[in-house]
């Protein structure tokens, strides 16, 4: 008897469906065809002792499954619950009517439990777009699929209970979620807040008007200055994902399997924050089974990199493209994937091996050269794409010790949010541009004109801090930022002033 069954294959951020066709006659072997990878081959064996413990059995025929379309490569082990309930309609152990309504994915304990899948958001996604009437998985994904509506979410701990939904024997209850009540209840939920922090009111401004413009930057400044502090608090003054951003969110971290037990929706910003001995596949996806890496990972939120300089310069330098072109493309011999990594990176370093070049009170021990040394680690170009360099100077003890309230990060993030509202507007003809940090050249030119006075003093400050074409565009942008937030139809000396400040850093006359 031939029985089909239907089951999704994840590649990308994107799902596609997976016809498992069963089909049993006269022999007794098992043959499992259609690219299947070692992980699916072994389900023959989970699937045989998840049978008998629950008391099914293999039947002693000729199997064989077919895995289509065969071309495409099958892999890891959520296939197992497909190919045990294909075998079973084919051998009339279950009803076949049913069958064919649903995508049915999971992995199979030797005793028929459940465990749980990888991608479990795309594939409901595109079960519903093929109009399937539901999708049956492990328990433990079923609230992060359920963010699908018009389509039954069948949640299960045990093959028994999918063997007596099709033989009518019990009816499995369908999980529901409200998408817009779950994702509105934790959309500032954050665990970080700007009022904990003493002083630094310069780096605050600075982080604000990063968070308004989606603008990159680094700080550097001496050990135990604040810079992690500072950095962990970002996310809290960005403006809330909306609804589409966070299910896109959510897709990234399904397919990596990085979603924590019974979630539905990543409804506030992620933070990731790589060691500095991450390898580059690590931090940009692939791999031989290709993965989302950390940049996308960090996709709509915040990429920290503490330490800068201690990360292998290949690492470093893999991160130029994704930081103009917001996506990454990882190509094989026979497909090419594509994941989303539109992030704000933000990171930090010491200014020198010992970490007090130009400390007020302490003396740098670093040999002559060294500091020079310290920066050419991170090349010019990585450089030129981080648009706001700020130097954090440690707090004096008066601000430290003063019991004088800071800012909420709930006030900064109302600022921040009239100033992102702005630029959406700005860009609202522009697809897939949101904030001035991702304004191309020919936008730059249109929107961030300047004065006589306002192209003289950049180029003065061009030529004296020896600054490249790129950071000519960096600064155009930071003070197109300033001016939003106080609301200026057009750039102003002031604007692009602080804007140059922001630039301090450079190579030319940091460690000079």
């Amino acid at each position: 008897m031939l029985v089909k069954t239907f089951g999704s294959a994840v590649y990308g951020v994107n799902a596609t469906t997976i016809t498992v066709e069963v089909n049993i006659g006269q022999g007794i072997q098992f043959f499992l065809v259609g690219l299947p990878d070692s992980a699916v081959k072994e389900s023959h064996q989970r699937i045989e002792a998840a049978f008998k413990n629950n008391g099914y059995k293999i039947p002693g025929k000729k199997i064989v499954v077919n895995m289509a379309p065969a071309d495409i490569r099958k892999e890891g082990s959520a296939y197992d619950l497909t190919i045990a309930t294909g075998i079973l309609a084919a051998s009339e152990q279950i009803k076949p009517d049913k069958i064919g309504d649903y995508i049915i994915m999971g992995e199979l304990s030797l005793d028929g439990g459940m465990q749980p899948i990888k991608g479990a958001l795309p594939i409901a996604i595109e079960a519903r777009k093929e109009g399937f009437k539901g999708f049956i998985l492990p328990e433990q994904n079923a609230r992060e699929a359920a963010v699908v509506n018009n389509l039954e979410i069948l949640g299960v701990n045990n093959i028994k209970q999918v063997i007596d939904f099709f033989n009518d024997e019990i009816s499995l209850q369908s999980t529901v979620i409200d998408t817009r009540d779950e994702f509105y209840t934790r959309l500032n939920d954050y665990e970080f807040d700007f009022a904990d922090v003493k002083g630094q009111e310069n780096i605050k401004r600075a982080l604000e008007i990063a968070a308004a413009g989606g603008h990159n930057v680094i700080l550097i400044g001496p050990p135990g200055a604040g810079k992690t502090m500072l950095a962990k608090r970002l996310p809290s003054i960005l403006p809330p994902l909306n609804l589409h951003e966070a299910l896109e969110t959510t897709k990234i971290h399904s397919v990596a399997g990085k979603m924590s037990k019974n979630t539905s929706l990543i409804s506030v910003r992620p933070f990731r924050s790589p060691h500095h001995t991450i390898s580059d596949v690590a931090l940009v996806g692939g791999g031989s089974f290709p993965q989302p890496g950390e940049i996308s990972l960090a996709h709509n939120g915040v990429l920290f990199l503490d330490e800068l300089p201690e990360f292998k310069r290949t690492v470093l330098e893999v991160l130029r493209q994704p930081l103009e072109d917001r996506v990454v493309t990882i190509s094989r011999a026979k497909f090419s994937i594509e994941y989303p990594a539109s992030f704000m990176l933000i990171a930090s370093m010491n200014p020198c091996p010992c970490g007090y070049y130009n400390h007020p009170e302490k003396n740098c021990v670093c040999a002559p050269g060294v500091v020079q040394k310290y920066l050419n680690r991170i090349s010019g170009p990585l450089l030129d794409r981080i648009d706001i360099h700020v130097e954090v100077t440690p707090v004096p003890f008066k601000e430290l010790s003063s019991k004088r309230s800071s800012e909420k990060s709930e006030v900064i993030r109302e600022r921040v949010i009239k100033a992102r509202k702005i630029q959406e507007e700005r860009f609202v003809t522009d697809k897939g541009i949101y904030c001035n940090a991702q304004m191309n050249s020919k936008q730059l030119r249109n929107i961030c004109s300047i004065d006589e006075a306002g192209q003289m003093m950049l180029k003065t400050a061009m030529e004296k801090l020896g600054l490249s074409a790129r950071a000519y565009d960096r600064i155009l942008k930071v003070s197109r930022t300033i001016a939003d937030m106080e609301g200026a139809e057009h750039i102003e000396a002031q604007h692009l002033a602080e804007a140059i400040n922001y630039r301090s850093l450079d190579r030319d006359n940091w460690a000079s």
